[in-house]
């Protein structure tokens, strides 16, 4: 009998113009999660570049193996981070699992939902 091992879980960061991009593959668990919240971290407590400045993150999921509680207990605090940064978050290509999940616990709305701004304008959470 083969036992079948969890995909290695890997970041990959793409700085654009106005967007980091961090895209997830392999497992988002209480074992990686720590790495994850480091890179965003990283990016958004430095100083930027005032000519460069993010107008928001962007977290790619279209590898994603699986996300427990302790995953969903990291976006929630990337949410505070991006919100509090005055950064629109997209979950990008969630895949039907991570959906469940957040449909589930009640967070679905609250990570997709759009971010007000403090002109009272409305900008995209998620995509």
């Amino acid at each position: 009998m083969t036992t079948s091992h969890p995909p290695a879980f890997t970041l990959t960061v793409e700085v654009q113009p106005a967007a980091l991009v961090i895209r997830v593959a392999g497992d988002l668990d209480h074992e990686t999660c720590d790495e994850l919240m480091r890179t965003v971290d990283q990016y958004l407590l430095a100083p930027q570049d005032p000519g460069r400045r993010f107008r928001e993150l962007r977290v790619d999921f279209a590898a994603l193996g699986s996300i427990d509680s302790m995953g969903l207990s990291t976006l929630l605090m990337i949410r505070r981070r991006t919100d509090a940064a005055g950064l629109c978050l997209y979950l990008d290509q969630r895949p039907r699992g991570m959906d469940r999940l957040l449909e589930i616990t009640g967070t679905l709305e609250h990570l997709t939902a759009l971010r007000e701004e403090s002109d009272g304008e409305r900008s995209p959470g998620a995509g």
